[in-house]
Formats: structure tokens, C-alpha cells, sequence
């Protein structure tokens, strides 16, 4: 008897033994199972993430849309980008309610978040009950539970940080850091793409004669318009006698004529078309959508226009010597137009016309294909 339960002991021990490996085992192929899918999904995020910078929105809508695609993809409860704008440090986006972003700006002076700034490290905080509260937090005690800081770092040089937030006690324990390193990774390029276009939009000026804004709308806010359309025809003019005007007549005849060009020209043109000074006697026009030989027949149409116009000389203009009073001057124009390609570089596109502008014959007056 004593020999047969012997026997169904060490049986039961045996099975608990094996369950007991078979748990162990089936937890670790659970885990890398999670960590798989983690980085299955991070490499849709980082794709995401690249359709976003490409998108023709505002840098401003491409961080908060960035934002919400980690909360979505991740199942982040609570996730939020600080960046120092030079004065202040400012939220970029969250969907934390916005009572709690006073503190959610004041990290950086935290005493538990310092030494990760400092060292450039993740810094992962959490508590063990319900009735314990995160070190940061003022008011909002039962929020959240648990956080992952990272600061961010543009070329060494600190620029703000990166919150996630959970609302259970070590909610981030089995949570793959190195996918997180990546993601904030490329929440820095991110921020480093939209920091240029931020640049480009506010270099933006209206031109004082010309009445048009500068080259950079072309970059900028008129990119939306004119990527909505697989082709495009850009045009580049010049005024090919404008110097000559401003050094035989004077100054302000000179400016005279780049209104008047400028004028007929805008009144011309429909909504989807950007018309911009792009530089001294240069102007661009972009015909959203619209094909080379259509815009050429245009162009021909507005140039024998441009060239009808007379401008008498303004009160800065004297006769030198006995020389006879000049009544009035024409502008004359050189045409370069070429096709534009959605999602190539239309500053590329410019400058090719430019290159063909500078160096084409002074006298050149014409429309030209490139």
C-alpha cells in the first residue's frame, strides 16, 4: 500500500513539474511572442511615421498626428511631447486634459527626471499600490500609476522631453525599451523635419513692389495646394531689361514696372496657381495640375501682354547732359517653364530654371521648354 502511494506521489510531483516547465516555457514563448508583435508594430509606426513627414499639413499638426499614432498603436493611455521653444517649454501634443499640463510642462525641474536629462537616459518610474502616487504628480493622484521619460536630444543639445503614461502600478514592466529608444528616435527626426518647415514658413515675406509673397510659400503652405496633383508646370520668368531700366532710368521706374507686371500678371491667374517674386528681376508661377502646353500657350498670351505695357519715368529720373528724355519704357520677359513631379523637389525644379535664366543670352526673349 505504502509502495503504491509512493508511486502516485512522485506521479502528481512529476506532472506538477512538468506544468511547472510548461508554464515556464509557454510564458517565454508568450513574451517573445508580445516582443514580435512589438516589433511588428513599431515597424508599421515608423511607416506611419514617414507618410506623416511627407504629408503637406503644418509642423505643428505633424507632431500632434505623430502623438496620435503612438497612443493608438502602442495602446498608450496617456502620451505627451514637451519641447523647449527658446522662452518656455511648450506642449506639442497630448491627450492629457489640458488642467494637467501646467505640471506636465515643468518636468524638467523634477527632481526624479533631472539626473535622466542630465545623463540622456530613460528614466522608468512606478508604484506598487493603488494608494501610492507617482513624484511628480500635484493633484492628480489616481491618474496615473505608472511613466516612461525620455529626454530628447537634437545634435546634443537638449530640446524637451517625451512622456508616456499608464494608469496601473508597473504597467511598463514587460514593455520592449529598445523598440521605445527607436520610437523616440525618430520622434527626434520628426521634430528635426518639422523644425525646417517651421523655418521655411516663417521666412515668408510679402515683396514691398511686387505685391506677391516670397519663394519660400512655394515651399511651404502652397506645397499643399500643388501636391494634390501628380503633375504640375512650374514657370520661371525674367525681366530681362529691368536692370537696365533701373541704371539708365531710375530706381523707382524700375520698381514701377515690377508692379505692373506683377498686376496683370496676378489678375490673370486662378486660385490653385502661386505667383511669387523669387528673386530681383525673377518671378515663378506653379499652374497646379495644369500641362506644359496649355501654360505655354498661356505664357505666350500674358508675355505679348507684359510687353504692351509703357511706363512713364518717375520723379527720380534725371536726363543725363543733353540727352533726350526717354517718355516711357517696356519691360521684356524670358520664359523657362518645365513640368513638376508630385513628391520630388520643387526647389530642385526652380533652380533648374534659374541655371537656364542666368545663363541664357541678355537679350533672350522668349518662351523655352526645358
Amino acid at each position: 500500500m505504502k509502495i503504491i502511494l509512493i508511486l502516485i506521489v512522485m506521479i502528481l510531483l512529476g506532472i506538477a513539474i512538468a506544468l511547472v516547465v510548461y508554464n515556464i516555457n509557454l510564458k517565454k514563448k508568450l513574451q517573445t511572442l508580445n516582443n514580435t508583435n512589438q516589433k511588428v508594430t513599431s515597424l508599421n509606426v515608423l511607416q506611419d511615421f514617414m507618410n506623416t513627414i511627407s504629408e503637406q499639413i503644418t509642423a505643428d499638426e505633424k507632431i500632434k498626428k505623430i502623438n496620435e499614432i503612438l497612443i493608438e498603436r502602442y495602446k498608450i493611455k496617456y502620451s505627451t511631447i514637451v519641447i523647449y521653444n527658446g522662452s518656455e517649454y511648450e506642449i506639442k501634443a497630448s491627450n492629457v486634459e489640458e488642467k494637467h499640463w501646467d505640471s506636465l510642462k515643468k518636468l524638467q525641474s523634477e527632481k526624479v527626471f533631472i539626473e535622466s536629462i542630465q545623463t540622456a537616459t530613460t528614466k522608468y518610474i512606478t508604484v506598487n499600490g493603488e494608494n501610492e502616487k507617482l513624484p511628480y504628480l500635484e493633484m492628480e493622484y489616481a491618474r496615473v500609476k505608472s511613466a516612461m521619460f525620455f529626454p530628447l536630444y537634437i545634435d546634443n543639445i537638449y530640446i524637451g522631453y517625451w512622456i508616456i503614461e499608464g494608469q496601473m502600478p508597473h504597467e511598463f514592466d514587460n514593455v520592449d525599451t529598445t523598440v521605445l529608444e527607436v520610437i523616440k528616435n525618430n520622434i527626434i527626426a520628426v521634430l528635426r523635419t518639422v523644425e525646417t518647415q517651421r523655418i521655411i514658413n516663417n521666412l515668408v515675406r510679402e515683396d514691398t513692389y511686387s505685391g506677391l509673397k516670397t519663394v519660400e510659400y512655394l515651399y511651404s503652405e502652397a506645397r499643399t495646394t500643388i501636391d494634390k496633383y501628380p503633375t504640375s508646370t512650374v514657370c520661371l520668368f525674367k525681366i530681362i531689361n529691368l536692370q537696365q531700366i533701373n541704371e539708365r532710368v531710375s530706381r523707382k521706374t524700375g520698381n514701377e514696372v515690377i508692379t505692373k507686371v506683377s498686376n496683370l500678371i496676378k489678375d490673370s491667374l486662378s486660385n490653385e496657381y502661386f505667383f511669387v517674386r523669387y528673386m530681383g528681376a525673377k518671378f515663378a508661377i506653379v499652374f497646379s495640375g495644369s500641362d506644359i502646353d496649355g501654360v505655354a500657350q498661356f505664357m505666350k498670351d500674358i508675355k505679348r501682354k507684359v510687353e504692351k505695357i509703357k511706363v512713364i519715368p518717375r520723379e527720380d529720373y534725371k536726363a543725363i547732359g543733353n540727352a533726350k528724355k526717354i517718355p516711357y519704357v517696356i519691360p521684356k520677359i524670358n520664359v523657362a517653364i518645365t513640368t513638376y513631379y508630385k513628391g520630388t523637389a520643387l526647389e530642385g525644379v526652380a533652380s533648374k530654371l534659374e541655371d537656364y535664366l542666368e545663363t541664357a543670352d541678355r537679350n533672350e526673349s522668349d518662351i523655352n521648354y526645358l
